[in-house]
């Protein structure tokens, strides 16, 4: 076994790679509108109340039909995963890992057929949506390794009258709510990484991208993964979700979402219910309000392309996304002008056309922050976005470029002179806004980034060694970057996980991941 690196991104330059996007997005538009079922047990359930998964950069396009779980089948899941922990927990560490090396072998086989899904189904243009299955394959590499490792047990201190030995166990009945905007990378990540410690899984998919979550039931069926071990349970989740959080059958919840959502989830988890002979377990990632400081020591053009690559990509719809930029006052105006101009380069247009903006995932999302444009534009003084833009797509409302013809589009926004406290300045907007911010200083930056409730990413632009150094001591945050973008965390390479409401610092992608879904057992044998 080779050592883990990171699955290559295609950028699609290449006249091949090009043809075979292209391909794979006639063969799945040829597909569009297809039903899926629930999965309890390795069966299919089908149910009378169903739901449509639409192509956010045309509305009026299906993706898919749901079947809509409800709280009868939740608890049949429940039973059934139970059942199944009962033989799933015994399978050793290397036979489980071995289902992950086989996923991220079919997922590569896949890989444009699942970009293509991305497109369609979430809004991505080819380089996120590729970026999005890239990830997927590298956490079950990632994972798989890593499951291998903890195997093997935690070497111990040795004393001459017992053999002692300390082993990670799984936890039992898990929970894995993914969010929509890595509809494959997090939810494969979550959920691999809870059944290769040894649990059986509900997987609640996102009701924006649940025909991506089923596609990833697709290959879990290839690779031959006992039925009962994952359960596809697709709903609505303040009954689905709520009754999966609030059984006492249920051991832990993996959670990617909103700040709101994710509370709920710790609160409701919190209560013992009857019966329940555990504290159940949190995994929880919440998002956050992440920022760029750009310093008057900076290397002005680079923090310009990397706070508008943070800010803009994928439409601003990350946790790690850029939505302030805190500037040093000395270079202020001078670096707010090349961001203007770097940001005005950016087209917009349908995903499936690969322009570098496609559209926000839903009408309330576009609702949401088109509000948040009309707070921004009594806070602070707008300079580009937030008016109407032409880009061919049906009507548009008299602010933003946002349309609700055939898509939902809203044009990159930059909203300047924006005081520290202000709404857009301190609530997650999760869209194309960002609000630039003026510090006296470098300390006065820190103190600016470090005023939120939020603690997820952020990154620093200076040249200056020691400003660099007070940074990694002072700037709070789970993932800081240096002189680069905020957004675009690598496997392995940058565990993600935030601070304060932004999560539990899980540090996904990262060694100690795993220990989320186990629990030590310590044997000591007398010799």
């Amino acid at each position: 076994m080779k050592e883990f690196e990171n699955e290559r991104i295609i950028d699609f330059k290449s006249p091949e790679d090009k043809t075979k996007m292209e391909q794979a997005l006639d063969k799945v538009k040829s597909g569009l509108g297809k039903e899926y079922s629930l999965i309890i047990g390795g069966k299919k359930v089908k149910t009378d109340d169903v739901f449509k998964s639409m192509n956010p950069s045309n509305k009026d396009e299906v993706v898919g039909v749901i079947s809509k779980g409800t709280e009868k089948e939740a608890l049949e899941a429940i039973d059934i995963a139970t059942e199944t922990f009962k033989t799933w927990k015994f399978v050793p560490f290397e036979k489980r890992a071995e289902y992950l090396f086989k996923a991220a072998e079919i997922i590569r086989q896949r890989r444009y057929e699942l970009d293509a899904i991305l497109v369609y189904e979430v809004g991505k243009n080819w380089m996120e949506a590729d970026g999005d299955v890239a990830e997927a394959i590298d956490f079950l590499e990632f994972y798989a390794r890593e499951a291998i490792e903890y195997g093997k047990g935690q070497p111990l201190t040795k004393i001459p009258t017992e053999k002692s030995g300390l082993w990670y166990i799984p936890l039992g009945v898990g929970v894995v709510i993914p969010p929509w905007n890595f509809p494959m990378s997090i939810l494969c990540g979550m959920t691999s990484a809870a059944f290769v410690s040894g649990n059986t899984v509900i997987l609640k998919p996102s009701s924006d991208s649940p025909v991506t979550g089923a596609k990833f039931m697709e290959i879990l069926e290839e690779v031959g993964l006992p039925d009962g071990v994952v359960n596809f349970l697709p709903g609505p989740g303040s009954k689905v979700g709520d009754t999966l959080v609030g059984s006492p059958k249920t051991r832990f919840i993996a959670f990617t979402g909103s700040k709101e959502v994710g509370l709920h989830i710790v609160e409701l988890a919190g209560k013992t219910a009857p019966g329940q002979i555990w504290i159940k377990r949190v995994v929880a990632e919440m998002g956050g309000k992440d920022c760029i400081v750009v310093d008057n020591e900076a290397n002005i053009n680079n923090a310009a392309i990397g706070v508008n690559a943070s800010a803009f990509g994928y439409q601003g719809q990350k946790c790690s996304a850029c939505s302030r930029a805190i500037v040093v006052s000395d270079i202020y105006d001078e670096f707010l002008d090349k961001l203007v101009k770097e940001t005005e380069t950016l087209s917009i247009g349908p995903a499936k056309d690969n322009y570098p903006i496609g559209p926000v995932i839903n009408e309330w999302a576009t609702d949401s922050i088109l509000n948040y444009i009309e707070i921004g534009k009594k806070e602070g003084r707008l300079l580009c976005g937030g008016i109407p833009q032409s880009c061919g797509m049906g009507r548009h409302s008299q602010d933003g470029c946002a349309t609700t013809d055939n898509g939902y589009y809203i044009k990159p926004t930059i909203i300047a002179d924006v005081d520290r406290n202000a709404r857009i300045a301190q609530e997650e907007i999760f869209g194309p806004v960002l609000a630039v911010i003026k510090a006296r200083d470098f300390d006065d930056a820190l103190e600016i980034a470090n005023c939120t409730q939020y603690g997820l990413t952020g990154a620093v632009y200076t040249k200056n060694r020691e400003k660099i150094d007070k940074a990694k001591r002072v700037f709070h945050c789970g993932n800081l970057y240096i002189n680069r973008k905020c957004t675009g965390a690598l496997v392995g390479v940058h565990p993600f996980g935030g601070f304060n409401m932004s999560g539990t610092d899980s540090k996904a992608g990262g060694k100690d991941y795993l220990l989320l879904f186990t629990q030590a057992k310590a044997i000591s044998e007398r010799i």
